[in-house]
């Protein structure tokens, strides 16, 4: 079998790296099999180089065999085949596809709009973006190519349809404001100057860092409860889950959330103190756009131990 790490130059990058990939290459074969991905129209080299790049994506610069080993054996590996084949256009793939997933997405889109005709609108919506046809030149970008395994595809794909929700709603939201500010007469108001208090630019460097590392869903629950200010039943039935168990994943992801942020300032060289300190600051404050960290989509992340979708 190819060995991807010659491409590497340098013992002390090649090293760490072999420890996992060896984890890999002893795996390799059970994977395949397991996913189905030739029989999808994925080929072995393929497959093989989709595992290597989630491996480069989760895995640290130390990890070693048996992180790898874990890493690999916890992948819906039959899921992220069907994904990764789709994204590619394999015909044979999306039929799997359709016939698995359709329904669920209407179901699910009902459920999350709560209408059966804006539920089917709201499904039918995210086909583009899954078939991955661009306007220019018919080039393939589908959304379903950044599904990485960690977690269920039902799950992920569940995500992705209530994120598109919230947008729809922030859209809308935005509109309706403006229209009102046009109706009042305030439609070129100049914008109040509000005083800018100077913060710690390790903060907003922190907050960068653990945003783009989140995973999705905790994203998705954090910007509707806080910035969208939804009720947790709302939330709840857009994700498909319990209210009761809505607010549990909020206080968990609010708690992980504070501890992440509270490290990645102690690594950036505060004191115990300066940390705490840095974290009440006013979000108005800070340099980073919040809302938009929030509403990006994102694969699960590595401080995120819940199944989350990948």
């Amino acid at each position: 079998m190819y060995d991807p790490t010659n491409r590497m130059s340098g013992s002390a990058q090649v090293a760490p790296r072999r420890q996992w990939i060896s984890a890999l290459e002893l795996q390799f074969a059970d994977l395949l099999r397991t996913s189905g991905a030739e029989g999808l129209g994925l080929a072995r080299e393929e497959f093989h180089q989709i595992l290597v790049q989630i491996g480069e994506k989760y895995l640290p610069a130390d990890a070693g065999v048996e992180d790898a080993r874990v890493l690999y054996q916890t992948l819906r590996v039959a899921d992220l085949a069907l994904a990764r084949a789709c994204a590619a256009g394999q015909e044979k793939a999306w039929e799997v596809f359709l016939t698995r997933f359709r329904e669920k997405l209407y179901d699910a889109g009902r459920a999350i709009a709560g209408d059966d005709s804006r539920g089917r609108e709201l499904a039918d919506s995210i086909y583009a973006e899954l078939y991955g046809l661009s306007e220019r030149e018919g080039m393939r970008a589908s959304k379903l190519a950044s599904y990485t395994g960690r977690g269920s595809l039902d799950g992920w794909l569940r995500t992705v349809l209530a994120q598109e929700f919230v947008n729809r709603y922030r859209t809308q939201k935005r509109l309706v404001s403006l229209e009102e500010k046009e109706e009042d007469g305030v439609r070129f108001e100049a914008p109040r100057q509000e005083q800018q208090v100077p913060v710690d630019a390790r903060l907003n460097d922190a907050l960068d860092e653990v945003f783009r590392e989140m995973a999705s869903e905790d994203c998705t629950i954090l910007a509707a409860y806080y910035l969208d200010k939804r009720k947790l039943a709302e939330i709840g039935r857009m994700l498909g889950f319990h209210e009761a168990t809505a607010s549990r994943k909020l206080e968990r992801i609010s708690k992980r959330l504070r501890q992440a942020l509270f490290d990645a300032l102690v690594k950036r060289g505060m004191s115990h103190r300066q940390a705490e300190e840095a974290l009440e600051t006013d979000v108005r404050d800070l340099q980073v756009n919040v809302r938009d960290r929030l509403a990006q989509e994102k694969p699960a992340a590595p401080f995120n131990r819940e199944t989350t979708p990948g």
